[in-house]
């Protein structure tokens, strides 16, 4: 009984400080990322409720594109962006996660448990609360049962930024890694629930450049000249195949190595192709990727206020508001303290459950998966689609301000906090209290 009580470990644990450091940086990455989507979504929100409204929606709607060999590539604007760009997202996404269970904290599985629950948690209640909300609301309402279930990570930490909360490393590790299993799950639906109809020919000739692509990174060649072309062809194929192609982008993510590097306490000797590449293509993804589809996405004119309220009465509309103001934190939270009460184990004593919840609230901002789910259910430009972005942009600013005013509370107090774990007495450049950690 003692060396069980040894080995368990809190919940929620502040992690090693290379990871500490690895996290810093991806999040203040992503808040430059959510800044600029944050103005992009705003351009076209005021660009498609202005007397020039019908100039963006010519833009989105414009056909770019052809049909070489038969290849299906006559696209709009907007379906090119939603379909191309965000496979640069979801590359990244992909390496992320990989990062995360190889060579990051979450490679163990005490430590990898409650950010997966926690991330089935967060989408299974906003998921029931939209079905309850749209049950009757005519056929293919419950279409879009998923969109409510996604977090913005990029939106997220943008809120973060700008209410300047000095949360816990292992809160925003958390939150960090809660959105990047989010976002595995979200790319999974988008497979098996909104692929109408599949291509085998097309699915099964896309695993021959994926296949090229996987045996030039494991041999570590960095050749942009061989690599991207053979990320593109896999990205036609699979497009052509019924999946959509975002899905490539993870697969191709998930075949990139990762090499633990010595300061993470990994058996490998420096950063890996993974590492390489996230560096690279994330300030792509995040400043040039999702504020595209951001702004591509978020153009829907609203009518006034009583446009705002006619589609306020629409079931979709609220099922996704209250899926994502309720049911996202409502999820994570009672997961959280049930997986506690399951393995009996404590949150650690430097947080509160207050904290928790508050980091629960910050992950019912969905955005970019999100709309582009509703996309998918709906069809772009559709009256239920126009719905489903008032939803969508109603509920992730509901969410951020009431994320907002709860960590704010927190802030002064965690401010001191830092201060004192910020203390490097013996000035080797690793503050004291990760020094002291039992690992």
């Amino acid at each position: 009984m003692t060396l069980f009580r040894r080995a368990r470990r809190d919940l929620l644990e502040r992690g090693s400080w290379a990871e500490s450091r690895r996290i810093a940086e991806i999040l203040q990455k992503e808040t430059v990322g959510g800044a600029v989507l944050l103005a992009a979504a705003t351009v076209a929100l005021v660009w498609a409720n202005s007397p020039w409204s019908a100039a963006y929606f010519s833009l989105r709607d414009l056909s770019v594109g052809g049909e070489p060999f038969g290849l299906h590539l006559q696209l709009t604007l907007g379906t090119w962006v939603a379909d191309g760009m965000l496979a640069i997202f979801f590359f990244v996404v992909g390496l992320e996660l990989k990062r995360e269970f190889v060579a990051g904290d979450l490679r163990e599985p005490a430590r990898a448990a409650l950010p997966i629950a926690a991330a089935v948690g967060g989408m299974v209640v906003p998921a029931l609360i939209f079905v309850a909300f749209t049950f009757e609301a005519g056929e293919g309402a419950v279409k879009g049962w998923a969109i409510p279930t996604a977090t913005d990570i990029a939106f997220a930490v943008a809120v973060l930024a700008v209410i300047s909360t000095h949360l816990p490393t292992a809160l925003r590790t958390f939150l960090l890694t809660l959105a990047v299993v989010d976002d595995l799950l979200a790319v999974t639906v988008i497979a098996v629930f909104y692929t109408q109809e599949i291509y085998l020919g097309a699915l099964g000739l896309a695993l021959i450049p994926l296949l090229l692509f996987a045996i030039c990174v494991q041999r570590r060649i960095r050749s942009w000249w061989l690599l991207i072309p053979l990320a593109l062809a896999t990205w036609v194929l699979v497009h052509e195949s019924g999946v959509h192609a975002t899905v490539a982008g993870v697969l191709l993510g998930f075949t990139v190595p990762v090499v633990r590097s010595a300061a993470a306490g990994g058996p490998g000797a420096g950063p890996g192709l993974a590492e390489h590449f996230e560096h690279r293509v994330r300030p792509i993804s995040a400043g040039v990727a999702v504020p595209l589809f951001a702004f591509f996405a978020a153009g829907v004119s609203i009518g006034g206020l009583d446009g705002f309220a006619r589609a306020m009465s629409d079931p979709i509309a609220l099922g996704i508001v209250v899926g994502l103001v309720v049911g996202k934190p409502v999820g994570i939270y009672l997961t959280t303290r049930v997986l506690a009460a399951v393995t009996r184990a404590n949150l650690d004593e430097a947080l509160r459950w207050i904290d928790v919840f508050g980091v629960a609230m910050l992950a019912g901002i969905g955005f970019t998966v999100s709309l582009l789910i509703g996309d998918l259910a709906y069809g772009l430009a559709s009256d239920r689609d126009d719905f489903v972005k008032v939803g969508v942009l109603t509920g992730s600013v509901v969410a951020a301000l009431l994320a907002a005013v709860l960590l704010r509370l927190r802030n002064r107090h965690y401010r001191a906090v830092c201060e004192q774990e910020t203390v490097d007495t013996d000035r080797d450049g690793v503050p004291d209290v990760y020094q002291s950690r039992r690992d």
